[in-house]
């Protein structure tokens, strides 16, 4: 297997990481060692650009909850469009900018997969809770990008699957926040996990939004 990850340096990205090397080649890139920016068009291109086609599994692990100091909203009165503006630019727009310059990767005549780490709360079905505004929204249109991406997607690699992923409540550093009041599992448990679902999907599959269990989560 030939895999890369976005998103390498963090915890799960490691994870995964660490565990692909056991199953073949695997390709890492990340802000902190090599300068790949998500929100800066120029900067994916440029990471991508250099690399060869053939990865059998790609998976963009980046993300965030906190940006520049602001946390989730717990009212509407706390809605700040720069802030929600940046949501959508770490969370919904850097991986889809990803997706556009990864296609490529992806080879035609074979089963190939590019996953998307999303999370539960950016269902909309499943919101019972209200608040979390701007990180809702951007994973709630990050799950659009990549519905809309894998019917385009099948047009010219027939057997790709592309989904969004969530990875349960993992203990990283995204924020406590995520794990207040649930059992959380490692890194390493997750990446386990998540390459787990992703080998059990097919090209029927493809568009979807599945959890660490490989169960579908309502849109």
């Amino acid at each position: 297997m030939r895999a890369l990850v976005v998103g390498a340096s963090g915890g799960i990205g490691a994870a995964l990481i660490a565990a692909l090397r056991e199953r073949g080649e695997v390709v890492g890139l990340s802000r902190s060692a090599d300068g790949l920016d998500v929100t800066d068009e120029g900067s994916v291109a440029a990471a991508l650009g250099g690399l060869e086609p053939g990865f059998d599994l790609i998976v963009v692990a980046t993300g965030a909850l906190v940006i520049d100091g602001a946390g989730p909203e717990k009212t509407l009165r706390a809605l700040d469009p720069q802030a929600l503006a940046m949501q959508f630019a770490v969370n919904a727009i850097g991986p889809a900018l990803v997706m556009k310059h990864a296609l490529r990767l992806l080879p035609r005549d074979r089963v190939s997969r590019l996953a998307v780490l999303s999370a539960r709360v950016g269902s909309i079905g499943d919101n019972q809770l209200g608040g979390w505004y701007g990180y809702r929204a951007a994973k709630a249109a990050l799950n659009q990008l990549v519905r809309t991406a894998s019917v385009e997607a099948r047009r010219t690699h027939p057997q790709s699957v592309l989904v969004a992923l969530h990875p349960g409540t993992v203990e990283t550093g995204l924020a406590p926040a995520l794990r207040a009041g649930h059992p959380a599992v490692t890194a390493e448990a997750a990446a386990g996990n998540l390459l787990r679902v992703l080998e059990g999907l097919g090209p029927e599959d493809t568009g979807g939004f599945y959890d660490w269990k490989g169960e579908v989560v309502p849109w």
